[in-house]
């Protein structure tokens, strides 16, 4: 059997080294991988050992085994303060697969692909605001978008007071752990002390309260009104009923629902931004996805966008290069496993490292280079890409994601040229549990000479 290796640390240095990872996160694991190689343990000497894997044939082996070999829920249990104990990100086993089926269905086929007029016309609504010549935030700009999508998506909200104190509160509720500073008490359990509504702490729980109680307030009218027409997630959700009969009930709703809006438009919006900085910092992609979107007749429909191979193909690179979510949660061993010559007791914690396994520059040659012909050069297995993590914990969002995502970026760049203000390279900055680009980046708003396709179905829809 193979040893494992990996750093010690001592015990007054881990503090030092949480921050490095806080504060630099990509660094650390670059500098992990290239000392020990694809496969390292953090804690190697503890019954509880923390194993990165890199490794396509290693990921493989984890993907593909029965997953009641692991308990996956419980490692994200510092998620639990923000989506709820029912989450289907905490749960395992029959809990798992049940909630699993039930919130499945609104993600697929024609349910979602009706989805592709909202997120054209959203966009078109908050472009529309641009003023030429001006400077935005990108980051902000893109979650305005993603937000009023899948509020309008979740709940068939698009005005009222009810939507404008959800979109206020869940914006105001990830900035106060968007930065790293902010974002310390996911990490250290110790600072999550409650000392009045100035603290990042008690600001936090007061808003998560509120949001909570709009929660439930749309979800009680919605019982009542009872309409099994409508199309959006939650009128779904509320008809769902598992092979017992039974519904959700309004804590799983409430919980299943923070998750769909927290995943649900913070990370698309942190991609969208990354799609706006390559396409401009590098002109030879800006032209050639201008070029295959300038082929579009007013007529295409959303579907048909969606499926262009460059645009496609700028965004999985922009997945690649730097994923929003640099791995996926631990998966805990409930039994002996063996994988690539290493065996691994029950309590080993087996960690994908996905942003690692994107830059294998054996799978993607020059990785740190943001090349779209990559994907249409070849296609790459679910061990070698995996953005959206992938087995039975896939991100249950990963279609709608990539749609909303196509769609978005398609619009935006029909009616706008978009330039940096600062032409300096961008570096990924921590949000959250996630990676992003940092939030003052800002673009200049400069008009496009043609406005194709996007922008002629955007008015047609208003007449």
């Amino acid at each position: 059997m193979k040893l494992l290796d990996g750093p010690t640390t001592p015990r007054y240095l881990r503090i030092l080294r949480t921050l490095q990872w806080i504060f630099h996160p990509l660094d650390v694991l670059e500098e992990r991988a290239q000392r020990y190689g694809d496969t390292f343990a953090l804690g190697k000497n503890t019954s509880t050992p923390l194993v990165y894997v890199s490794n396509p044939e290693a990921i493989r082996q984890i993907l593909t085994a029965d997953p009641d070999r692991f308990e996956s829920g419980r490692a994200n249990k510092p998620l639990q303060f923000l989506l709820g104990e029912n989450s289907l990100i905490l749960l395992d086993g029959r809990k798992h697969q049940r909630q699993r089926r039930l919130l499945m269905p609104p993600f697929h086929g024609e349910r979602m692909r009706a989805y592709g007029k909202l997120i054209c016309d959203i966009t078109e609504q908050v472009i529309s605001q641009w003023k030429i010549g001006e400077a935005f935030y990108v980051r902000s700009a893109m979650q305005e978008i993603s937000l009023r999508v899948i509020l309008s998506a979740v709940f068939g909200l698009d005005k009222g007071q009810r939507f404008d104190q959800l979109r206020q509160l869940l914006s105001s509720l990830l900035d106060v752990i968007g930065s790293p500073l902010t974002s310390s008490f996911l990490f250290f359990p110790s600072l999550q002390k409650d000392l009045g509504s100035w603290s990042p702490w008690g600001r936090f729980l007061r808003q998560k309260q509120q949001i909570n109680q709009l929660l439930y307030d749309e979800i009680q009218q919605r019982r009542e009104q009872a309409d099994p027409c409508g199309d959006d997630i939650l009128s779904l959700l509320l008809s769902a009923r598992d092979e017992a009969g039974q519904p959700m009930t309004d804590e799983e709703l409430r919980d299943e629902l923070l998750t769909l809006l927290f995943a649900g438009h913070e990370t698309t919006a942190s991609a969208l931004a990354w799609a706006l900085y390559w396409t401009d910092y590098l002109p030879e992609v800006r032209d050639r996805l201008l070029s295959e979107l300038d082929t579009l007749s007013p007529d295409t429909d959303p579907t048909t966008i969606a499926r262009l191979p460059y645009l496609s193909a700028v965004c999985q690179e922009t997945l690649r290069i730097y994923p929003i979510a640099i791995n996926p949660f631990p998966r805990t061993l409930k039994a002996p496993m063996e994988i690539m010559g290493y065996q691994f007791e029950p309590g080993t914690n087996l960690l994908i490292s996905i942003y690692l396994t994107h830059h294998r520059e054996d799978i993607y040659p020059e990785p740190k280079r943001f090349k779209p012909e990559r994907f249409l050069e070849r296609q790459f297995s679910p061990y070698e890409y995996l953005p959206f993590g992938g087995g039975n914990r896939l991100c249950i969002g990963m279609a709608f994601a990539q749609y909303e995502m196509k769609l978005v970026l398609a619009t935006i760049l029909s009616r706008y040229n978009l330039t940096l203000a600062d032409s300096r390279p961008i570096k990924p900055a921590r949000r959250g549990f996630t990676i992003a680009p940092p939030g003052n980046m800002r673009m200049v708003i400069n008009q496009r000479q043609r406005q194709n396709t996007l922008v002629s179905l955007s008015e047609k829809s208003k007449s």
